[in-house]
């Protein structure tokens, strides 16, 4: 058996599940087993993408003892266009 978390985060609040799941369990089956989707409906693993430790990873990849799967949501803004205008607005002061 291998002890894994399970993290999601939503703008209002995170949520951290640690489950124990057997040996050669996918990303896809440890998100099953969690139940996360039923409190948060909004999940779609089509759309969304997953990973171990900030490393994206398919929903097939196998999680080892001690890893911390992800489940990342869409960004809303872009990083890069609102350090721009960050970094323009700071110019005109």
């Amino acid at each position: 058996m291998a002890q894994i978390e399970l993290i999601y985060a939503t703008p209002e609040a995170q949520e951290l599940i640690q489950l124990e799941v057997p040996d050669g369990s996918t990303i896809e089956a440890c998100i099953e087993a969690s139940g996360v989707q039923q409190q948060h409906p909004e999940i779609d693993l089509q759309q969304m993408k997953v990973g171990v430790f900030s490393q994206i990873k398919p929903l097939s990849h196998v999680v080892q003892d001690g890893d911390r799967v992800e489940i990342y949501r869409p960004l809303i803004a872009d990083p890069k266009a609102v350090r721009r205008k960050r970094a323009a607005a700071a110019e005109k002061k």
